[in-house]
């Protein structure tokens, strides 16, 4: 067992200390262009070549979604609860609590530790928690955030529309695309995993202690929660583990950079970030092997 989740989360860390001693030796790495190519990109390339072939339902991937999104609303309420235990306000806590870093560092755990027939559920959970943080996550965060143009500018979307099309319909892709996409999207989970050691080498993380404290309180919160949320929707285990598993994930990167553009305690945001990345390569190791 030790060695089968070893196997799990070396490359994640790997990967992500790639990118944090690349920019701690000295080295440029551009964050906003990377960040750009694989959003816009990889991400929907990602998209469309693991769910094109994959062997799911459309009614299990819509469910995963409904889930995920039950998840996030019972975890921004319970913002309002968990802010007066940590003497925050909840306007500082709201993005910590809702959004879990589903993408750069929870596909790859997916994909290595349940492989890729899971990796579709895994799609479905990052990219509804994308859309919800690019759209209310900015809306939140300025005031002059406008979620419906968000939306209608994130490629994401019309590639799950166009997956979940194929489908419904049991349509295959032709060969020549499904070739294409399936290299492109090569590129997007190890660009991941690189980004978010980049993105922690230019953290600071001054509270230590209440990152801890926060984490300790978040993340049994959102396994549980995503648990109850799986078996009242009657989602299958498999999905179900994909959705407790995610929902688990450390403090997503850009919450930090949400906390910058409204101005709500960044540095506090920052020891979010990077203690619940820390720690999850101590807690996460324990749920997969409860999971598996």
């Amino acid at each position: 067992m030790f060695a089968q989740l070893f196997a799990v989360m070396a490359p994640v860390l790997i990967g992500a200390g790639l990118g944090f001693t690349w920019v701690r030796l000295g080295h440029d790495f551009p964050v906003p262009f990377v960040t750009k190519l694989v959003f816009n990109i990889g991400t929907p390339a990602l998209i469309l070549a693991s769910l094109s072939g994959a062997e799911v339902d459309a009614q299990s991937f819509t469910l995963t979604m409904l889930g995920t999104l039950l998840v996030l609303a019972v975890m921004a309420l319970a913002t309002f609860l968990v802010a007066p235990l940590l003497g925050k306000s909840w306007q500082v806590l709201l993005s910590p609590m809702m959004y879990p870093n589903t993408g750069n560092m929870g596909l790859p755990v997916v994909l290595y530790a349940f492989g890729q027939s899971a990796f579709a559920f895994a799609i479905a959970v990052m990219v509804t928690v994308s859309l919800v943080q690019f759209t209310f996550g900015i809306a939140m965060s300025s005031r002059s955030g406008r979620p419906l143009r968000t939306l209608a500018r994130t490629p994401a979307l019309y590639a799950i529309a166009i997956a979940l099309t194929l489908l419904l319909t049991d349509t295959d892709l032709p060969l020549w695309l499904d070739n294409t996409l399936e290299l492109i999207s090569g590129f997007t989970v190890p660009l991941m995993l690189i980004t978010l050691g980049v993105s922690l080498a230019h953290i600071r993380a001054s509270n230590l202690s209440a990152g801890i404290g926060f984490s300790v309180i978040r993340i049994p919160l959102a396994a549980l929660l995503a648990f109850v949320v799986g078996h009242l929707l009657g989602l299958p285990p498999l999905a179900q583990s994909i959705l407790v598993v995610q929902m688990s994930m450390p403090v997503a990167v850009f919450n930090y950079l949400f906390a910058q553009r409204s101005g709500r305690e960044p540095e506090y945001v920052a020891s979010l970030v990077f203690c619940s990345t820390l720690l999850a390569f101590l807690y996460l190791p324990l749920l997969l092997a409860f999971l598996l």
